[in-house]
């Protein structure tokens, strides 16, 4: 289903502590607010300079979310940082390359091809796609699971899930797209409180200008793909592929008639589903009426 596979609710958990990286993402984190008070920026304004959000500069300053190393790049030369940022650039490649072999065996190939591709197309009708999803609903997802995990797979899972989001902040950005269905957006996975916070943070990425979001209308009497979620990515220098992942068995489908079929069945749902705009307007009704 997309990449969509829940305990310590009060403390985020971020993505480095499972492997013991913590101390580098928290200290570059404050390395980054320093250099830039130095030089006299607001958050918003390293932000447009680095073309990223404005919360993301936030998170990373408090060590919550992972500096890519392009952002490192792009960041130490706005803010004048001369190598001091650069150099840290080999560390955290390296702790992102641990962070991917913890995805399970079956979901591996998947995560690898995901995090080099330059265009990912997702549709989704079980839950909101790994990519969208906040801390307290990935943890929700994961908790509930059937049979049980332990809370230490809960928590690795929900680590690799938040770390795989770093694809929303690469530049160049990859193409990325949604197709998501409403029922998905009718279910408050972890309680209203927390699901108002993940469509907030769907209709926050909904405003990406790299990002194409659609809502598929569950009143539609005509659907050209019942058969479940999937995921096409194009990785750099090859030909795009799908994946489908049912209860833990996945497949990453190369095969180019079957990848041709998928594709023309997501072509139809986007002609098929609200567009990018009226999408985000029932997105922000659903909100209002939480």
């Amino acid at each position: 289903m997309s990449g969509n596979q829940g305990t310590q609710e009060e403390r985020p958990e971020r993505p480095s502590e499972v492997d013991g990286t913590a101390h580098l993402f928290s200290a570059l984190g404050k390395i980054i607010k320093t250099l830039r008070r130095n030089a006299g920026l607001s958050q918003a304004e390293l932000a447009q300079s680095t073309h990223c959000s404005e919360d993301l500069i936030s998170s990373i300053e408090r060590g919550v979310r992972t500096p890519q190393p392009d952002f490192l790049m792009r960041a130490d030369k706005a803010l004048g940082a001369g190598g001091v940022l650069a150099a840290a650039v080999d560390d955290v490649r390296e702790a992102l390359a641990r962070a991917r072999t913890r995805h399970p065996d079956w979901f591996r190939d998947f995560a690898k091809a995901e995090a080099e591709a330059v265009a990912l197309h997702y549709y989704e009708v079980q839950a909101v796609p790994g990519l969208l999803q906040t801390e307290a609903y990935a943890r929700a997802v994961f908790r509930h699971r059937r049979p049980l995990y332990d809370e230490e797979t809960i928590e690795k899972r929900v680590a690799d899930r938040l770390a795989r989001q770093a694809i929303l902040e690469k530049w160049p950005a990859p193409t990325i797209s949604f197709v998501v269905e409403e029922a998905v957006l009718r279910r408050p996975m972890g309680g209203r409180g927390a699901f108002r916070d993940q469509l907030r943070r769907i209709i926050e990425i909904a405003k990406l200008r790299t990002v194409h979001l659609q809502l598929m209308p569950t009143e539609r009497e005509e659907h050209p793909s019942l058969g479940g979620s999937f995921t096409l990515l194009t990785p750099r220098g090859r030909r795009e592929v799908a994946y489908t992942e049912i209860y833990g068995h996945a497949r990453l489908i190369t095969d180019p008639e079957e990848v041709r079929m998928y594709a023309e069945r997501y072509g139809i749902i986007r002609a098929q589903a609200l567009t990018p705009h009226e999408s985000l307007a029932a997105i922000e009704k659903m909100l209002g009426e939480l």
